[in-house]
């Protein structure tokens, strides 16, 4: 009798963690989801300023065209319109990004990722080494970025302008006078 009762205790205790398994592989996921917050909130920002930016460099070209005198207050006004436009969409975008995480990321997570790898990737993210790393990203990137410029910007820079000017071209604008040849009139 006594060991009747055991062996359906530990049926039952199994069945009931087999149960609870993928309950436990979802807050697993859930709690990744909650470390990785930050960089699906990023992402969500920049896919919503893309557009704005696409739209910025358009104005640029196009504000060769208005009167000098003018240029630079309708530049701030151009600057003022697509700062209060990415105010307002980053942040649906953000939140639609943290609400569609978990039925998107997450079920790839859960498909594609077994308990343990779960509990290992946790305890990477959680990791003083790997917050102090993440910590560190601003800086590595503006260094790279600084260095990256610097090395390029000689072979960068004649390409830019003569995409410059060949979409000046295409449009059928002015390019803008030179600076020397302003002077002398």
């Amino acid at each position: 009798m006594f060991k009747t009762a055991v062996l359906a205790t530990l049926l039952a205790l199994s069945a009931l963690a087999h149960a609870q398994a993928p309950t436990s592989k979802k807050a697993l996921v859930a709690k990744v989801l909650q470390l990785q917050q930050p960089g699906i909130e990023a992402m969500a920002r920049q896919l919503a300023t893309a557009p704005a930016l696409n739209l910025m460099q358009r104005a640029n070209l196009a504000l060769q065209t208005v009167p000098a005198e003018r240029r630079e207050a309708v530049a701030r006004d151009i600057e003022a319109d697509l700062r209060k436009y990415a105010d307002e969409v980053a942040p649906i975008m953000s939140a639609s990004a943290v609400k569609a995480a978990p039925s998107t990321v997450g079920t790839l997570l859960e498909e594609k990722m077994s308990e343990e790898e779960l509990k290992q990737l946790i305890a990477i993210l959680e990791s003083p080494v790997n917050k102090k790393f993440q910590s560190l990203a601003p800086d590595m990137q503006k260094l790279l970025g600084d260095k990256l410029v610097a090395d390029t910007r000689a072979s960068i820079e004649p390409k830019l302008r003569a995409l410059d000017q060949s979409i000046v071209k295409r449009l059928g604008l002015q390019p803008p006078a030179p600076a020397a040849s302003a002077a002398k009139k």
